[in-house]
């Protein structure tokens, strides 16, 4: 279910940063006034009745997804480890074997090249879409040795089933948490914390409220407060850092890193320069 900033069409192929690549800022970004006007007037929110037909049909919309777009959608995530540097960090020593989750794997754009560059790695991997783990077991980089595949919804499949408790020293949430409903949002984390050792470290990057994705969404599309539907069903919540961190808080995580990444991107061929707002942040289990 791994969303990717690459996912809007501002930033799909044809498309490049501009220089300087990205900044971080401890506020939100500042809209104009136009902009303001455009939130302020997107009132009416998605019927009750299709709220609920876009709840129950969640899986099969994503797995519709990755049925039409295969592995070629997003971009293999090479920046995973020079942004994230507590995958390499927090060992204790460098030959220590690192046990991550993945939670949100998609086709696995961020598990491969991670194997790839550290050979001293076991990654398990999980996604809501059953289509996705598959096309995560066809790749050829795929090893049971040092990965582990399986569907999960993490709103209620217990990752005890397949990840022994307290075990995991990392797991990522990159473009997941904003793809699940706010009122489910909670539940994934207690999951996800229950398979953490004590110390343990949660590495997240999402949409950030305000991005261009968000203000691109036309009236109709509004499911709730930074809540909105896709057209194709799939579902994106934009963060502030504050609801980030209280929603961390209340399952016993501590903050250490939570900040929006303000980045620059240029659509060369429709000739547009777009804002776009992620936050990335990093939360510990307490010990």
């Amino acid at each position: 279910m791994a969303e990717a900033e690459e996912s809007d069409p501002a930033a799909a192929a044809g498309s490049s940063p501009r220089f300087p690549p990205q900044c971080t800022a401890f506020t939100e970004r500042t809209l104009s006034e136009d902009e303001r006007e455009k939130l302020r007037n997107d009132r009416v929110l998605v019927s009750d009745f299709k709220q609920q037909k876009f709840e129950l049909e969640a899986q099969k919309n994503w797995d519709l997804f990755y049925k039409r777009n295969s592995t070629h959608f997003f971009k293999d995530r090479h920046w995973t480890t020079r942004e994230f540097d507590e995958l390499k960090a927090c060992r204790e020593f460098e030959a220590q074997k690192l046990v991550m989750l993945e939670a949100g794997c998609g086709v696995g754009n961020c598990i491969f090249p991670l194997l790839e560059e550290d050979l001293n790695i076991f990654i398990y991997a999980c996604d809501f879409s059953p289509r996705a783990v598959e096309f995560v077991k066809q790749n050829p980089l795929y090893c049971p040795e040092r990965c582990l595949a399986f569907q999960c919804d993490l709103t209620k499949d217990d990752l005890r089933a397949t990840v022994p408790e307290a075990s995991l020293d990392v797991a990522t949430l990159i473009f997941v948490l904003s793809a699940i409903h706010p009122d489910k949002m909670q539940q994934a984390l207690e999951n996800i914390y229950k398979v953490l050792k004590p110390g343990g470290i949660v590495l997240f990057r999402d949409y950030g409220l305000y991005d261009h994705a968000m203000l691109r969404f036309k009236s109709g599309s509004k499911l709730g407060e930074n809540f909105y539907v896709r057209q194709d069903g799939t579902r994106s919540f934009f963060f502030s850092k504050e609801y980030l961190a209280s929603l961390f808080d209340q399952v016993g995580f501590q903050t250490l890193v939570n900040e929006y990444v303000l980045r620059e991107t240029v659509n060369k061929k429709e000739g547009l320069c777009v804002p776009r707002v992620f936050l990335q942040s990093k939360f510990r289990k307490r010990d």
